[in-house]
């Protein structure tokens, strides 16, 4: 008979939900635990996402695993690879045997009485009912809608003659070469876009409301790779991830510090990629300051060169409507195209959608506050695995399961079975993220509470959180850590 009960259950096998497993293994052995996955495959969204060129924006030092080296002489590494390292670390640990995919998890009932989650998922496409019980519940699912993306609608796309495509689900049959490109967006996913298929393509224009900071980075670390022909490769690779923390940590603080000075300074780095002649201003200067949102990092500068060499260019616009040929810009103008391509952005997502109810209490996760980035107050027995993001995602994805297993232990130690972090009421209210992205903003009214002051406070900053989740007090006064009552017997009648 399958097992259904487990130690831990963990939500996800993406980076975050192997990272999970390789902590229980090494740290908490004699647990149990499985990993439930709503899809057929590992990787998360290094599987989902097959758009063309996809690669990270974070450096493979950082947004790879404390516990393994990167080896590979790029350090902004393409989706393949890294997908290859996220499978090639769960099948090395054994972690791939713990899965069980086509998993959907859907609704989590913790009872206080048991000490333990009941969950419940759907199985495969046909959705045959599937049930759960753990005693501690890691939630390791990312923090977008996998099924969605954000997609707005615009006056008259019906008229347009072409394809239109979002790149969270990429065609395998669209061909795009020879043909007029029109990418709608400026973030992440935009800049990688247009220079990779600007190669085949008859012309690629990047079509923006406003502009994004955009900087270019070697693909390869020339310090890295000059350690690590010389030093052991866990040696090389931490002393190149403490490096890539600190700088990422100084340049942040330097940019909320010196805001003005910061903005400067990147937008003469593109002056100096594309000439005195090109429209800087217009283009890539944007109204508000670094890190009030996510930078774009664009690796031996594609994006630069492919605009230099004619085959891609830049429009500052609004759309008024789509027309069969293609955009009627707001300025009047029209961009011709033959397939347009809506990168727009994500929709987040907040624990996979799940419903939560604690003691037939249904939780909205949006009212509660965050305890050190990772728990929620007044929940029992749950975390979730939220990255940063002024850096890798990965940095506080590790940081996180060192700490769940310090919980876990540490219950163990003292022979309690529930962890809940009690709300302090006195403690005032933030935003969770301080963030002015699109999809954070239009993610306000699902996140939850950030508080003014710690252990409620998140910090954005790796090496506090480095200090107080390996190192900090997990009995802090704020965790309440007990046992499940029983139930009164009924006295016997005569």
């Amino acid at each position: 008979m399958t097992n259904h009960d487990f130690d831990v259950l963990v939500v996800g096998a993406g980076i975050s939900g192997i990272g999970a497993g390789y902590h229980l293994q090494q740290n908490c052995p004699d647990r149990s635990y499985a990993i439930l996955e709503g899809r057929a495959d590992i990787g998360g969204t290094w599987d989902l996402f097959r758009y063309p060129g996809i690669r990270s924006d974070s450096d493979m030092y950082t947004l790879g695993y404390a516990f393994r080296p990167w080896r590979e002489a790029k350090a902004i590494a393409d989706g393949p690879s890294i997908l290859n390292y996220v499978r090639d670390t769960a099948r090395d640990h054994g972690i791939d045997r713990h899965i069980r995919f086509n998993h959907r998890v859907r609704r989590a009932a913790w009872s206080s009485a048991a000490a333990r989650w009941t969950v419940e998922a759907e199985v495969g496409p046909e959705r045959t009912p599937a049930t759960f019980t753990c005693r501690f519940l890691f939630m390791c699912s990312g923090y977008y809608d996998y099924a969605e993306g954000h997609r707005p609608e615009w006056p008259d796309e019906a008229a347009f003659a072409g394809r239109i495509v979002h790149p969270q689900f990429w065609p395998t049959d669209l061909d795009y070469a020879g043909k007029r490109v029109v990418v709608i967006g400026s973030g992440a996913t935009a800049v990688t876009l247009v220079p990779e298929m600007a190669k085949t393509a008859a012309h690629v224009t990047m079509l923006q409301r406003s502009p994004t900071y955009v900087v270019s980075r070697p693909a390869e670390d020339g310090i890295a790779n000059w350690l690590r022909a010389r030093l052991p490769a866990m040696l090389a690779y931490r002393l190149v991830r403490w490096k890539n923390v600190l700088f990422g940590m100084f340049f942040f603080n330097l940019a909320r510090k010196r805001p003005d000075k910061t903005k400067a300074r990147l937008i003469a780095m593109v002056r100096e990629q594309l000439g005195p002649d090109y429209d800087v201003g217009t283009h890539f200067t944007p109204r508000y300051n670094p890190w009030d949102q996510r930078l774009c990092l664009v690796p031996d500068a594609d994006l630069f060169d492919s605009i230099k060499a004619g085959a891609a260019s830049v429009v500052t616009d609004q759309i008024d409507r789509f027309v069969a040929e293609g955009i009627k810009l707001k300025s009047g103008a029209t961009l011709p195209a033959d397939v347009i391509v809506t990168a727009t952005g994500l929709k987040l997502q907040l624990l996979s959608g799940v419903d939560f109810s604690v003691d037939g209490v249904p939780v909205n996760m949006s009212k509660t506050m965050s305890y050190k980035g990772m728990m929620y107050s007044d929940v029992p027995n749950l975390a979730s695995s939220f990255g940063y993001t002024n850096a890798s995602w990965t940095l506080k994805a590790d940081l996180t399961c060192e700490y769940v297993c310090r919980l876990l232990n540490h219950m163990k130690a003292t022979g309690t079975q529930i962890a809940t972090p009690h709300r302090d009421p006195d403690v005032e209210e933030e935003p969770f993220l301080d963030f002015s992205s699109g999809y954070v903003q239009r993610a306000a009214d699902v996140l939850p509470r950030q508080g003014k002051t710690k252990p409620w406070k998140l910090y954005q900053n790796y090496a506090l959180d480095l200090v107080t989740l390996r190192y900090g007090r997990v009995d802090d006064g704020t965790m309440t850590f007990t046992n499940p009552v029983p139930a009164p017997r009924e006295k016997a009648t005569v």
